[in-house]
């Protein structure tokens, strides 16, 4: 047995006889993770120190030693000079025993009336509440340059599709703005899911609170948070925010690969309907010819990332009793890997997305394919008197003889139209267009292109009103 007492159990480890195996010490240790919440920590002992001083739990003093502390603490962090030890276990013990060296016993004195388990719930709150800031601001930046573009293709026509077949005609723009109601829902999510977990789990303490003289108010006010959390139990076991935000975070990327999908199929010589920036692609080390869309792939493949992160986490909290349990160290991986994983998605696609160059040419052949105004011409027969299912069988009938001739609807003559209905006349070629077919979607909603303009003036204002509405 070792005769040196290790730096751990100097703070914690009175009640032991014998030292942590080297092993145990190193696998139950969380300070080559968790310290990125380093500055998160520093912030809920500043809190802590200034209302332990206004309820006169420690002097004035004291409060000042340990700010000054911690001020050198965080510098030191920031610097990159902090000395991280696996001895002491985690980022509240490696930062207290450094406090304690600059300050001496008043660095003993920070922790009266907390704990570490409402100390790493804290961290953890503050550490999202930061994260979802960003991410927030990087699904605005995405929006902006999805309305952009949804403006700048408001008139540009392409296939829509269902089944991956060939539907009816739409524009580019009322498509991007289906990306757009997608995204926007997300950032609804991530603001929500920050005003739900804006509360302080800090003086809880272990479970049961503490019989300290203290201000949970106060705490929670200094730290920016809306209150205290209701119950000391709840507060130091509850991961419901980390939850919440994996779920979020899964569907945001899965409508991201989603959107990555589509972006890989446009970009294929099959489609031909974009042109993605060549910094967002690479070459095969075989074939010159190629141009990759590997940031769009990859997006697509790092979205079962994110549900591998979600389902680890439920599964963690799963059977767990109330209150705190070791098994809580695991929260912090997945949650930090899925925080880089979203933020690093988002970035690219808020980068590529106002980048990426439309083949409106390509997109209107493509169109032209596929027998696209062919309700439009079912449409045009309701019109003219005839029920829906007749119409239908009668346009059933003109695309059989345009499957047999190779020829579209709107290429077909008058006469030949004529042969399945003698309502049709002239002026049936007005709807058969491609640019007559999107013109009469022009309802709330619909794809003529006025209306897309008008989605995206409508767009600009709700994203102008989430963001302001759940400051």
């Amino acid at each position: 047995m070792s005769n040196q007492t290790p730096p751990s159990r100097q703070l914690i480890g009175g009640r032991f006889a014998e030292d942590t195996d080297a092993f145990v010490e190193e696998f139950t240790a969380s300070v080559m993770f968790d310290q990125r919440m380093a500055h998160q920590d520093i912030e809920g002992s500043r809190a802590h120190a200034a209302m332990l001083a206004k309820q006169d739990i420690i002097s004035a003093q004291d409060k000042a030693d340990i700010l000054r502390g911690l001020d050198e603490i965080s510098a030191e962090v920031t610097a990159g000079t902090f000395p991280w030890s696996v001895g002491l276990e985690d980022v509240h013990m490696n930062i207290e025993a450094r406090l304690t060296e600059k300050v001496g016993m008043a660095g003993k004195r920070l922790h009266t009336g907390r704990s570490r388990n409402d100390q790493v719930a804290t961290d953890i709150r503050l550490y999202l509440r930061t994260a979802l800031d960003e991410i927030s601001a990087e699904i605005d930046r995405l929006l902006e340059g999805l309305l952009m573009q949804a403006d700048a293709n408001a008139d540009a026509v392409m296939p829509g599709f269902t089944h991956l077949q060939t539907a009816q005609p739409v524009t580019v723009g009322h498509h991007l703005m289906a990306w757009f109601e997608m995204l926007l829902r997300d950032a609804d999510r991530i603001r929500d899911c920050r005003r739900r977990m804006n509360v302080s789990p800090l003086g809880a303490a272990a479970l049961a609170g503490t019989s300290y003289p203290i201000d949970r108010h106060f705490t929670a006010e200094q730290m920016g948070f809306t209150g205290p959390a209701e119950n000391s139990l709840d507060a130091v076991s509850d991961r419901d925010f980390a939850i919440e935000f994996c779920s979020d975070a899964a569907i945001l990327m899965m409508h991201l690969s989603r959107i990555s999908e589509e972006l890989v199929l446009w970009s294929s010589a099959q489609f031909s309907f974009i042109d993605l920036p060549d910094r967002f692609c690479t070459g095969s080390s075989i074939m010159p010819q190629k141009k990759n869309p590997d940031v769009p792939e990859l997006i697509r493949g790092k979205s079962g990332r994110v549900y591998g992160h979600l389902f680890s986490l439920l599964t963690l909290m799963k059977s767990q009793p109330l209150a705190y349990n070791k098994d809580n160290q695991e929260d912090k991986e997945p949650l930090f890997d899925t925080v880089d994983t979203l933020m690093g998605s988002l970035r690219a696609f808020a980068d590529m997305v106002p980048a990426i160059s439309f083949r409106h040419d390509d997109m209107r052949e493509a169109a032209l394919r596929g027998f696209s105004t062919a309700t439009d011409l079912a449409d045009y027969l309701v019109v003219k008197g005839l029920a829906f299912r007749d119409a239908h069988e009668v346009v059933g009938q003109a695309v059989r003889l345009g499957l047999e001739t190779k020829r579209d609807l709107a290429e077909m003559e008058l006469s030949e139209l004529q042969e399945f209905s003698a309502a049709i006349e002239q002026d049936v070629f007005g709807v058969l267009s491609l640019e007559g077919s999107v013109a009469s979607r022009d309802h709330f909603g619909g794809t003529a292109p006025n209306q897309v303009r008008e989605a995206v003036k409508r767009g600009r204002a709700r994203k102008a009103w989430l963001a302001v509405g759940t400051e």
